[in-house]
């Protein structure tokens, strides 16, 4: 019991000697013109899905399509010079054909991406972008990691972007290109099926993305 008594009485006493000096420290150092600064964990902007623009590009050998697909949702997180994070939902559902006029072949050309031969939009409708890390290369010039989730299917990915941060805006264009058969798009792929000639795929497509966001 007195040892205890003793050890709580010790105790008390340190905590006490502690918060003055604390104190103590702390108003010196007002009183000398210093300041405390929080070390800076990254500032977040939040991507605007009306001003943010996605552009497709898919090539075959007779030519090639090209589109819009809606972003859904965005955020990029910015500490110092580097990015340190970020998450890009797309809507795949919301895919787009620019290039074809006639509209029967236009709405059969997009029920054919929406199906189970391309993205299966039913059972996948949405693409998940995840931004591991950006570092700075020169000026404005970023190499971007990151993790693409297509059809339930994510691949490590990687790409240069061009990114101008503000305090209260970002701004960041790049082209991604993408292998589609390694999220299990295969169809009309020389890769897996012989003799398609001049029916033959390619096995890329290419996104041209401008993302806009604010704090």
């Amino acid at each position: 019991m007195y040892i205890h008594l003793v050890l709580s009485i010790n105790l008390k006493i340190m905590k006490s000697t502690s918060l003055v000096f604390t104190t103590a420290f702390v108003g010196v150092a007002m009183l000398l013109g210093f300041t405390f600064v929080r070390p800076n964990s990254g500032v977040e902007y939040k991507a605007s899905t009306d001003k943010s623009s996605i552009k497709w590009v898919g090539r075959k050998v007779t030519g090639e399509h090209n589109g819009t697909v809606a972003l859904k949702s965005g955020t990029v997180s910015v500490d110092g010079t580097k990015i340190s994070g970020g998450k890009f939902e797309i809507d795949l559902s919301s895919v787009t054909c620019a290039d074809l006029t006639d509209q029967t072949y236009n709405q059969k050309l997009i029920e054919h991406l929406k199906s189970d031969d391309f993205f299966s939009t039913a059972k996948h409708p949405t693409a998940l972008l995840e931004i591991v890390s950006g570092t700075k290369t020169t000026g404005d010039k970023y190499d971007i990691k990151g993790r693409l989730t297509i059809k339930g299917i994510t691949k490590d990915i990687t790409f240069p972007a061009t990114v101008k941060v503000t305090d209260k805006n970002l701004v960041a264009i790049a082209k991604v290109k993408i292998d589609r058969t390694q999220y299990d798009i295969r169809y009309g792929s020389a890769s897996f099926f012989e003799g398609l000639g001049d029916k033959a795929i390619s096995n890329d497509f290419e996104l041209d993305v401008n993302i806009a966001a604010t704090r």
